[in-house]
């Protein structure tokens, strides 16, 4: 299971590296209200059971009560056999297969990590209030801040203005009640990323924000590349649904100096490819080969 801020992605393989079953749902943020749990038992249910399972989940390892309950839950309905880690950690694994590095996620949320002569380590991933810089939810916050300077006039935004208000079908005055009013708001900001990408390519403020998001990741992977010793010769990769902008992944690419290593595997392959290894499976290039084609199919 890779379990993220905004969705959820449940993929079930047999020994021979193909997935025979997936499921797609809600996102499973434990500190967005009440009801992940449920979520979480109603996405694992009907894939029991299973010879192991790794569960990747946000903030897990980050908070002592949250990382007990969220393995609690995972057990009960999937037995011993089942793990629960950071669902950075999967991606990670999914990314590079294991390999030293650094994998730079960008989603909901963000955080560089990298496996090198010094360890593993994680960069960011501090949360919205004062962290996950140049993620989706980040991109989405500076959005709405130079759409509202624009509306008081302290800043002159108008193509964004226009394009962000456009997309959520409000006219200014009602910036406030949309924002405030989400059911899920951290999510529904994350959401906004999508429009300031499409809007990049004919304005520049939309451009703008992409190029400081990009900024901040590569401020992310460096500092995890250099605590745990990797070095410059060494690969690095990308995850999350940020990425799937080109000019970001352009920016980032031009500002690290070296092309990107194409992920093996998405995170939720990284979670199979971990669960794997866990149930005493033979792992090799021809298992990681079928699993990435038959989750591409999957995904399609």
């Amino acid at each position: 299971m890779d379990g993220g801020g905004t969705k959820t992605v449940v993929a079930v393989a047999a020994p021979s590296g193909q997935v025979i079953a997936m499921t797609e749902g809600p996102g499973l943020d434990p500190t967005a209200g009440d009801g992940w749990e449920a979520r979480m038992m109603a996405l694992l249910q009907p894939h029991a059971p299973v010879d192991a399972a790794m569960i990747g989940l946000p903030y897990f390892s980050e908070v002592p009560a949250i990382s007990a309950r969220q393995t609690a839950v995972a057990q009960s309905v999937l037995g011993p056999g089942a793990e629960v880690v950071n669902d950075v950690a999967l991606a990670y694994e999914g990314a590079l297969g294991g390999a030293e590095g650094v994998l730079l996620l960008s989603g909901t949320g963000s955080m560089a990590w990298s496996r090198g002569p010094l360890g593993v380590v994680r960069c960011g991933g501090w949360g919205d209030v004062f962290g996950d810089e140049g993620s989706a939810y980040w991109i989405g916050c500076q959005a709405l801040a130079r759409v509202s300077r624009h509306l008081d006039g302290r800043q002159n935004a108008p193509g964004l203005a226009a394009g962000i208000l456009e997309a959520l079908g409000i006219p200014g005055s009602g910036l406030i009640e949309w924002t405030y009013g989400q059911a899920q708001p951290r999510a529904a900001v994350a959401a906004l990323a999508r429009r300031v990408d499409a809007l990049a390519a004919v304005d520049a403020d939309a451009a703008g924000i992409l190029g400081l998001a990009a900024a901040q990741l590569v401020d992310l992977a460096r500092g995890a590349a250099r605590a745990s010793g990797v070095g410059p010769d060494a690969g690095w990769s990308f995850a999350g649904g940020v990425f799937r902008s080109a000019c970001l992944l352009g920016e980032v690419t031009a500002a690290m100096g070296t092309q990107p290593l194409a992920p093996r595997l998405p995170p939720v392959g990284g979670a199979v490819l971990a669960a794997a290894r866990r149930a005493g499976w033979r792992v090799d290039d021809r298992f990681i080969t079928t699993l990435a084609g038959s989750l591409a199919r999957k995904f399609t």
